[in-house]
């Protein structure tokens, strides 16, 4: 069996990777710290599964999630990320994984998530579980910025992360003029007035480490 982690910070990649061969004795791990060499090591070879962070040095996970579902579509997907369930859980599942789970959780629930998951199921945790079916209420709230599109979501990421109107067309090979129009539509989504105060939206809603 091979698992592929992929994220920027050692000391997570070494952690799960001792939780995992723990588990799983016969294990192969393999680690890469940037989204591009995720899907480097992906085209190189398959792996039975690829536990994927949010944010990456290069790009979004959520983009990252993307893209390994389409170059290989039958690769079991999983997100381990610092953000909260409610900010990024319902994105990660629409964009191909099949569990999301903190990096705050018990080696033993990561454990029983990627068992799971190898074994073809989705993993929810009991407290997004709980979020989910409270949803379903009739009369259903949550923060603005769930109305958003999963463009409009990563624009609203990369601005906050400091990145310019430039920078985040490149990033999301865009052009400016685009970008400007996501911004646009993100001010009056968010019924906010200026960049700045996209920003200091999703600082207070923790969307940006």
């Amino acid at each position: 069996m091979k698992i592929l982690v992929i994220d920027d910070h050692v000391v997570v990649r070494r952690g799960v990777k001792q939780i995992l061969e723990e588990t799983f004795p016969h294990v192969k791990i393999g680690e890469a710290d940037t989204g591009q060499k995720g899907i480097n090591a992906v085209q190189q070879e398959p792996w039975d599964l690829a536990i994927v962070d949010i944010s990456l040095p290069d790009q979004s996970g959520l983009e990252l999630l993307g893209k390994l579902h389409c170059l290989a579509p039958k690769l079991p997907l999983m997100v381990l990320s610092l953000h909260p369930e409610e900010q990024y859980a319902m994105r990660a599942f629409r964009a191909g994984a099949m569990a999301y789970l903190t990096k705050q959780t018990a080696s033993e629930e990561l454990a029983m998530a990627v068992t799971q998951v190898l074994a073809g199921r989705r993993y929810v945790t009991a407290s997004l579980g709980e979020r989910m079916a409270g949803n379903l209420s009739k009369h259903p709230t949550g923060p603005n910025h769930h109305t958003l599109s999963k463009r409009e979501f990563e624009v609203l990421v990369l601005l906050a992360q400091g990145q310019s109107v430039k920078s985040i067309a490149q990033t999301l090979t865009l052009n400016v003029k685009t970008i400007s129009t996501y911004r646009a539509r993100l001010r009056d989504k968010l019924q906010l007035s200026t960049t700045a105060e996209l920003i200091r939206y999703a600082l207070d809603h923790h969307l940006v480490e």
